[in-house]
């Protein structure tokens, strides 16, 4: 029987295996009944552009999970290799670009095809949210965001990670390897690809549920496939906002929250109140917000959202080198952590008492001014410097997630640019760019480091450099390693005893010292008697 423009047996049979197999997927996590398969499978073929072949007749009257026709596909850890078969065979029928982002687009069509609507994971959502509690909500939402291949998780776990131990404790180290590179043909598509306006605005609008993506010849440029995207629908400072899963997480049930508006990010008591009304909805999330300007903000900024999720983060364990109290807010308690980066953390009981605490400090550090230490609150014009990312939880007496004691962490952010840092004064610094250039977002303020995949070829041959015992002028003169030649040199000077055995944990300690480095870049008040008095002067005008 012929499929589409399919003609050889074995793609006949490859076809019939991956189609039964994600349908007995799908149905056995409870993301299509069991008595739909059928229709599942007819959807399935219609979607890779095939007519045929027909499953057998056991397969169709199986009574559920337990009979021996039901394919190998109901016990697959994630639906990535039938996914991946059925995305050939639309390939081959014509149906999609001989891309990876064209194949992707099928896949994600195929899983959103076999998921629950939008009001249905809503209703089922809000129900576990009433009868069970916040957690059994979060749990199942996230399962269901995982198995629909959403959450992807077999990507994720390409990233490359590591701890390393610094001045300020445990910091963590993740090369992100999760996202696609794009195919050179949509590269060069993309640049024939005119500007119209494009919808949606954005990756991080509500209108994306359902997208079906777009390649980079599209006349609006390339947008990721979101067929499989489900949005719970949330109310945060009055409005409504949507909460999903972030595709390629960072940490532990890595979520976002996004407007509902497509407007800039802002930090201020509206924002505030929004992160309040969230941990008072998810009190076993922590949510945070990156900053609102340029540099020391996040990579998106025309959008207004925040992230959170499970993770107790390095900055959240990190020590207190002073306390301090706030007039006008005695219930309000108050320390300076020992962090790279200056953040104050405020911590209450009352959440009202906290936001106008929050609120306060906010305020008073857009408007402070210290050109001793280099902070400027406004240029002459009124152009803005100052700003907060700001991250709030609820814990416990013990310090866990969900107890009823609000914290408020407030890391004082400041985006000058100088003649000596144009890219920004409380940025990292050149020295550092072999290893990190961009902004440090949110994220990074609390200590993971998301570094660029380039780094996983260019250490390792730093590693192989250095145990052929390499000159720094060879090691400038490799086209990989050249950019690293320096630190690398400064390494082996350090390790006289670099041997196969220890040369990675040498260099990956080695990168998590840079990125120590560079989160002290970016503390607007430095842990020197400058930068301390510099602290308690701005904390004693509070």
């Amino acid at each position: 029987m012929g499929v589409g423009g399919v003609s050889t047996c074995e793609k006949v049979v490859g076809l019939l295996s991956a189609a039964t197999g994600i349908v007995d997927y799908a149905a056995t996590r409870g993301l299509i009944g069991w008595g739909d398969r059928v229709w599942a499978y007819n959807t399935v073929i219609e979607a890779v552009g095939a007519t045929g072949p027909g499953p057998s007749d056991a397969w169709v009257l199986a009574k559920g999970p337990d009979s021996p026709a039901v394919s190998s596909g109901a016990t697959a850890e994630t639906p990535d290799e039938l996914l991946a078969t059925l995305a050939e065979a639309a390939v081959a029928n014509g149906c999609t670009a001989d891309t990876a982002s064209g194949r992707d687009r099928i896949a994600m069509r195929v899983m959103g095809l076999l998921m629950p609507k939008p009001s249905e994971i809503e209703a089922t959502f809000k129900g576990l949210l009433a009868e069970g509690g916040p957690k059994a909500a979060t749990d199942w939402f996230y399962r269901s965001c995982c198995e629909a291949g959403y959450v992807r998780r077999t990507a994720v776990a390409k990233n490359v990670c590591w701890d390393t131990q610094t001045d300020w404790g445990s910091l963590e180290i993740t090369i992100n390897l999760s996202k696609p590179e794009k195919d050179p043909r949509e590269i060069a598509a993309a640049g024939k690809a005119s500007a119209d306006e494009r919808y949606p605005a954005c990756q991080l609008c509500i209108e994306n549920e359902g997208y079906p993506g777009r390649g980079a010849a599209d006349p609006m440029g390339a947008h990721p496939a979101r067929q499989n995207l489900r949005i719970v629908p949330i109310r945060l400072g009055g409005e409504r906002w949507g909460l999903q899963y972030s595709p390629y997480a960072y940490f532990n049930e890595h979520c976002i929250a996004m407007s509902s508006v497509h407007r800039p990010m802002h930090v201020d008591r509206a924002s505030l109140t929004c992160l309040l009304d969230f941990v008072d909805l998810l009190p076993d999330y922590f949510i945070g917000s990156n900053a609102d300007l340029p540099v020391v903000g996040g990579s998106i900024l025309s959008h207004d959202h925040f992230q959170g999720g499970a993770h107790v983060f390095p900055m959240m364990l990190a020590k207190t080198a002073a306390q301090f109290s706030l007039p006008g807010f005695p219930d309000v308690s108050g320390v300076v952590l020992r962090w790279p980066l200056s953040v104050l953390r405020l911590t209450c009981e009352g959440r009202d008492e906290l936001l106008d605490a929050c609120d306060h400090v906010v305020q008073a550090w857009r408007s402070w001014s210290d050109e001793s230490v280099g902070v400027i609150a406004h240029d002459a014009d009124g152009t803005p410097h100052n700003t907060v990312t700001p991250i709030v939880r609820r814990v416990g007496s013990d310090g866990s997630a969900g107890g009823n004691t609000y914290e408020a962490y407030l890391a004082l952010r400041c985006n000058v640019t100088s003649a000596n840092h144009p890219l920004g004064v409380f940025h990292p610094h050149e020295e550092w760019h072999h290893i990190k250039r961009e902004n440090i977002g949110l994220i990074e303020v609390m200590g993971l480091a998301i570094l660029p995949p380039r780094l996983v070829d260019e250490l390792g041959r730093v590693e192989g450099l250095l145990l052929s015992g390499a000159s720094e002028e060879q090691m400038a003169a490799d086209p990989l390693a050249s950019s690293h030649a320096t630190w690398a040199a400064q390494l082996a000077g350090e390790n006289p005893n670099l041997n196969v055995g220890n040369v990675r944990q040498v260099v990956r300690d080695g990168v998590g010292l840079v990125f120590s480095h560079v989160l002290e870049d970016a503390g607007v008040f430095k842990w020197d008697d400058a930068g301390r008095a510099a602290q308690m002067r701005f904390i004693a005008s509070l």
